[in-house]
């Protein structure tokens, strides 16, 4: 085997592989994935911008990368880590390989790295800075671009639309305001499926700009980053708080929370993929989708008026809010389940019944 690439910590523990997609040299915060499908997802999700992201399921490009299944029409990713690379996809509905993709996104990538050492490097000392580059690279000007290294500064302001946009679908119920500060497809498609036309807003757009466009109600999206980086989201969210439904997924949720006053902190290590999430209603548990790196402050929440809805089975963190009064939801998860398990595709019907709600008050 060709080990031509390698992973450099900022420690200076080297991990040798074989290099695919782009060449270049990448020097990203190293988080890594536990879901078992999905890898496309994972590298056109812009709540991964510029990590570089371990792959804990053994096998990846196997199904190769189909048109329909893209998360953006961008590849924000940092770089993929891997343990045994497929460039033979054997799934009918492919039309491109992940190393084809990578190589056009200039995004860079590399196999036959230990990824169980690697994660459990992250997940007992903390997330990490790394730097992919060639076998060659010596490993004191490795660890120099690791110590030049400077996180991108609002990262949401990269990834959101520049312009407004809309995605309609058949006899619509609701119309729905979309803040998109790093929005996933899926959860575009998972709101037609329940009856939305959703118009998707760049991340800086007004309060009174929304409301103008006449919605039923607001959703603030997924997206890369510390939350409290995205201000004029939160003040958005302030104006509009009461106004009209919310609900806010992943970094959405994190910018709903502190709009309401609570606080976030930073998590040890990345939590990305199936987490079990408990709802404290029914005591029912569910295997649900993961991608941040912060989290929300439990004592701080109780505060707000902000009632927990979810909680993490294993770690305790909250996971999940609702106000009913102030006709807001918050979900740390993906309930769109893409990629991931569909155990909280319902969850959408809270939000739904406001919507119908705010219709029938205004019937």
């Amino acid at each position: 085997m060709n080990h031509n690439r390698k992973i450099v910590l900022q420690d200076g523990r080297e991990f040798y592989g074989t290099g695919f997609g782009s060449n270049r040299d990448a020097v990203c915060e190293l988080v890594f994935n536990t879901s078992m499908v999905g890898y496309q997802e994972v590298i056109s999700d812009p709540s991964y911008m510029d990590q570089m992201v371990i792959m804990t399921y053994p096998i990846i490009g196997n199904y190769g990368i189909t048109d329909e299944d893209f998360e953006s029409k961008m590849q924000v990713i940092g770089g993929l880590i891997v343990r045994d690379y497929n460039d033979i996809p054997s799934n009918f509905r492919y039309t491109e390989t992940l190393s084809q993709i990578l190589t056009e996104g200039d995004v860079p990538a590399i196999s036959g790295v230990d990824t169980r050492m690697l994660t459990r490097i992250i997940r007992d000392e903390g997330t990490q800075v790394a730097v992919l580059t060639s076998a060659e690279t010596p490993t004191e000007e490795a660890l120099a671009m690791i110590k030049a290294y400077k996180p991108t500064v609002n990262p949401v302001e990269k990834v959101s639309t520049n312009k407004i946009w809309y995605s309609r679908t058949a006899n619509p119920k609701y119309n729905v305001v979309a803040i998109d500060c790093g929005i996933k497809l899926s959860i575009i498609r998972t709101l037609k499926e329940f009856g939305c036309n959703v118009t998707i807003v760049p991340y800086n757009t007004s309060a009174a700009d929304i409301l103008a466009l006449c919605p039923d109600g607001i959703l603030v999206s997924n997206g890369p980053g510390n939350p409290a980086e995205a201000a004029c989201v939160i003040d958005t969210v302030k104006a509009l708080k009461g106004k009209l439904p919310i609900m806010g997924i992943g970094l959405g949720y994190e910018i709903i929370a502190l709009a309401a006053g609570a606080k976030v902190y930073k998590l040890n290590c990345h939590k990305s993929g199936s987490h079990p999430v408990k709802e404290i209603k029914t005591g029912k548990i569910q295997s649900v989708c993961h991608n941040h790196s912060y989290a929300v402050d439990e004592v701080s929440l109780e505060k707000t008026g902000l009632k927990v809805s979810h909680i993490n089975v294993l770690d305790g963190i909250v996971e999940g809010f609702e106000d009913t009064a102030e006709k807001l939801i918050g979900l740390q998860f993906h309930p769109e389940c893409a990629p991931g398990p569909q155990d909280a595709v319902k969850l959408f019907e809270k939000y739904i019944a406001m919507l119908e709600t705010e219709v029938k008050k205004h019937a």
